[in-house]
């Protein structure tokens, strides 16, 4: 069973806002996923009803994923460094990390069965004239 740590992660990859005071439930959720024919479950229940295998390769996401956080964190390291010695800054190496990290996180959405939440968009591009 996921810790309640482990589920509010989730929730976040996926792009779902914090649950805060709020008791979530099997009818009580901004997040439903489609599993079978005429059967939606909430985020929320499919987090807490996970199957052992589908929990171990939960863990490996959430693992991943925190990876993938920190690197992004990790490489605004580098930002006011143009060229060390023989190194140079990879000027998209933000965008690039910050790239993968989404993909991994739809893929979480794609494994849960859920679509990608409100702060992680359709990623569609949208084209405004102004």
């Amino acid at each position: 069973m996921l810790t309640d740590q482990q589920k509010s992660d989730a929730r976040r990859y996926a792009g779902y806002p914090m649950q805060g005071d709020v008791t979530l439930d099997d009818r009580r959720d901004t997040a439903w996923g489609w599993v079978a024919p005429m059967i939606w479950q909430t985020l929320n229940h499919r987090l807490g009803s996970l199957r052992p295998e589908e929990e171990v390769t939960m863990t490996s996401f959430l693992t991943k994923l925190a990876g993938l956080e920190t690197d992004v964190l990790s490489a605004t390291d580098n930002l006011d460094t143009a060229q060390a010695a023989v190194w140079v800054h990879n000027k998209d190496e933000v965008r690039d990390r910050m790239s993968l990290y989404r993909i991994w996180r739809r893929e979480l959405c794609g494994f849960l069965g859920v679509p990608p939440g409100p702060s992680l968009g359709d990623g569609s591009i949208g084209l405004v004239r102004g």
